[in-house]
């Protein structure tokens, strides 16, 4: 009797193992297991808040008027117990001005990120959502939009605009009018690929019966573009989103490096390096090797994440399941 109890009892156990692994999955759980069993995303995910938490954290502990700190007697000091990442050539600290430089190389990515992915949206869906001459129009947009060198024409403005402009203030901060240059060209040059990719899902999911439903339940093309379509189209734009962050980082750091970016005394990753090219053959390797590395390692890290975003959104991916 004991025997056929426990049996009963072990074959319970097993037939509740079996019903929940055959419970299906949302699609949020299938995207989240997807990305998690994606190894080098989870280390790009990891790297990408440590950096936020990095640049964070150290300007809480450090005041903004500290980047800017000049110390004549100690510049050009190599890495030490009081500068960490030594100083650059007026003696400000290299450790200090990498957390603020990285606030505004990340503040100027997301604002550019976010001009993309609107205008990308909202242009890719119009287009496939009314078709037609409006589609037409506006891939023929597109098309002679692809053709314009965006790293060419962010130099020119840079140069003949930028410093025109004087300051601008973006959510309470005032800057050099560069870095609205930067955004803007940066933003309004890098929407066109998210664009296609968005029309071409609009295509398929305004097909389908919900929309057709929507639509005879007297649902306005509004509602129905920003309830309906838009969410079921967030797996590319997420991704988009992802990539664009890094694609924008490094195009600040480019125009930066040359000089024709955001300019001194705000600092960036990428005019760091450009100030530290002139000290390099006098040996404070430091102005350089520091800057650089956080660039490599943001790159790699959004990278990765984005990567692995694209397989966890992909609802054909059966890599990682």
């Amino acid at each position: 009797m004991t025997e056929t109890s426990e049996f009963a009892k072990s074959s319970t156990s097993v037939g509740s193992i079996d019903e929940e692994r055959k419970a299906p999955l949302t699609p949020s759980q299938l995207i989240w297991r997807r990305f998690r069993k994606h190894r080098m995303a989870v280390v790009g995910g990891i790297g990408a808040v440590l950096l936020i938490i990095f640049i964070i954290g150290g300007s809480i502990i450090y005041p903004e008027a500290r980047a800017n700190e000049t110390d004549l007697k100690a510049r050009l000091s190599p890495p030490s117990e009081t500068h960490w990442f030594g100083t650059d050539s007026v003696g400000r600290d290299v450790f200090i001005r990498i957390i603020y430089g990285g606030q505004i190389s990340l503040f100027i990515g997301i604002l550019a990120v976010t001009v993309s992915v609107s205008l990308g949206t909202l242009i890719g869906g119009i287009a496939a959502y009314y078709g037609g001459w409006v589609d037409s129009l506006l891939m023929r947009f597109t098309e002679a939009m692809l053709a314009i060198p965006s790293l060419f024409l962010l130099i020119v403005l840079a140069k003949f605009i930028g410093r025109e402009v004087g300051q601008v203030v973006i959510l309470g901060r005032t800057f050099s009018g560069s870095i609205g240059i930067v955004i803007l060209v940066i933003g309004l040059t890098s929407w066109m690929y998210l664009a296609r990719i968005v029309r071409a899902s609009v295509l398929s999911i305004k097909e389908l019966d919900y929309i057709s439903a929507s639509r005879a339940l007297g649902a306005s093309d509004t509602r129905i573009f920003f309830r309906h379509l838009v969410p079921n189209t967030l797996g590319p734009i997420i991704v988009s989103s992802t990539l664009g962050l890094a694609g924008a980082i490094l195009t600040e750091a480019y125009v930066s490096f040359l000089g024709l970016g955001v300019q001194q005394p705000t600092s960036t990753w990428g005019n760091m390096m450009q100030q530290a090219q002139s000290f390099l053959t006098r040996g404070a390797w430091w102005m350089w090797v520091f800057p650089s590395t956080f660039i490599v390692f943001i790159i790699l890290s959004v990278n990765l994440l984005g990567d692995g975003l694209r397989d966890a959104f992909d609802p054909r991916s059966s890599r990682h399941l």
